[in-house]
C-alpha cells in the first residue's frame, strides 16, 4: 500500500496525511509568530520612556499590527494553496475573494495611511491623554485599523482610524479643574474656610478616585486685581469627568461656608477648566570646551 495514498479531500481535491500535517503546521506557525510579535511589542511598549521618545512606542504598535496582519494573511493563502486553490485566484481582483479583499482594502488602506499620518504628524502617540470622537482616554495602541484607548474606568475603546476627524491632546495627561473660593470675614474665618476646603478636597478624592489622574491640591490664597482674596483648589481629572466636582463637592463646600457665614452666595464658588501646557524640556548642561593652550 502506498504511504501517500489520499486519506481525505477538500473542495474535491484529495490530500495525503503529509498535506494535512503541513496545513496544521502552517496554522500553528502563523499563530506562534503572531504571539511572538505581540509579546515583543508589549515588552518594547512597557519600557519607561520620556515623552520625547513616545514616538518609538507608536511606531512599534503600528509595525506589530502590520506584521500580525501579514502573517495571518500569508498563512491563509498558503493553506488555500495546499487545499488546491490557486494563489492567483486568492489575490486576483477578478475572483469573488479578490473582489472582497479589494473592497475591504479600500478601508484598510485608508486606515493605515491615517494611522501613519497620526504618528508622523505628532497629533498623538502611545501614552498620550486624548479625546477622540467624544471618547477620552490614554492611547494604548495605534494599529493598522484601529486606535485603542483606555478610559478612566479601564475600558478599552477601539476607534477606526478613518473615522477620526478631530483630536484633542492633553499634553500633561490630565485636565485641570480649578475651584476658586471667595474668602469672607476675619482672618480666623478665612483660615477655617481654607481648612474646610482642604478636608472636602481629600474626601472628594477618596470618594471619586476614578475621575482623578493625580492627587488634588490646595494652591493657596491669591488676591485678584479687584482686591478680593480667593482660595484656589486644583483637581487633576480625566476629561469629561468633572461632574462630581461641579455637583457634590461644590454643594458640600457651599453648605459648610454658608453655615459659617450666611453672606456666602452660590456664585462665590466658581469652577473653571484649563488644559495645562507641557513642561518645556530641560536645558542640557553646557559641555566643557577643550582646546590647546598656545605656548609662548
Amino acid at each position: 500500500m502506498n504511504a501517500t495514498h489520499p486519506v481525505t479531500s477538500f473542495f474535491g481535491v484529495a490530500h495525503s496525511g503529509a498535506h494535512i500535517l503541513l496545513i496544521v503546521l502552517l496554522a500553528i506557525g502563523a499563530h506562534t509568530g503572531v504571539m511572538l510579535v505581540r509579546a515583543l511589542s508589549r515588552r518594547l511598549s512597557a519600557e519607561s520612556r520620556p515623552r520625547a521618545r513616545r514616538k518609538f512606542r507608536s511606531v512599534v504598535s503600528l509595525t506589530s499590527s502590520t506584521l500580525i496582519f501579514t502573517l495571518y494573511f500569508g498563512a491563509f493563502g498558503l493553506i488555500l494553496r495546499e487545499l488546491g486553490i490557486s494563489l492567483t485566484a486568492y489575490f486576483a481582483s477578478a475572483s469573488i475573494l479578490g473582489l472582497a479583499v479589494a473592497f475591504g482594502s479600500q478601508g484598510l488602506i485608508q486606515d493605515v495611511v491615517t494611522g501613519l499620518t497620526f504618528i508622523f504628524s505628532d497629533l498623538f502617540d502611545v501614552g498620550d491623554m486624548v479625546e477622540i470622537s467624544g471618547q477620552s482616554g490614554v492611547v494604548r495602541a495605534i494599529g493598522m485599523r484601529f486606535t485603542e484607548l483606555e478610559s478612566a474606568v479601564g475600558a478599552r475603546i477601539n476607534i477606526p482610524n478613518r473615522s477620526i476627524t478631530n483630536v484633542i491632546n492633553y499634553p500633561r495627561g490630565y485636565l485641570r479643574c480649578i475651584v476658586d473660593v471667595r474668602l469672607l470675614g476675619s482672618t480666623e474665618a478665612r483660615t477655617q474656610a481654607e481648612q474646610s476646603a482642604n478636608e472636602l478636597m481629600a474626601s472628594a478624592a477618596a470618594q471619586f478616585p476614578a475621575i482623578m489622574v493625580a492627587p488634588p491640591s490646595v494652591e493657596g490664597r491669591f488676591t485678584a486685581t479687584s482686591g478680593v482674596e480667593y482660595l484656589r483648589v486644583k483637581f487633576r481629572i480625566w476629561p469629561g469627568r468633572g461632574a462630581p466636582i461641579e455637583g457634590p463637592f461644590r454643594q458640600e463646600l457651599l453648605q459648610v461656608l454658608k453655615a459659617a457665614d450666611s453672606n456666602y452666595a452660590d456664585w462665590m464658588v466658581s469652577i473653571n477648566y484649563e488644559v495645562e501646557k507641557a513642561a518645556p524640556p530641560p536645558t542640557p548642561p553646557a559641555l566643557p570646551r577643550f582646546g590647546l593652550k598656545r605656548s609662548r
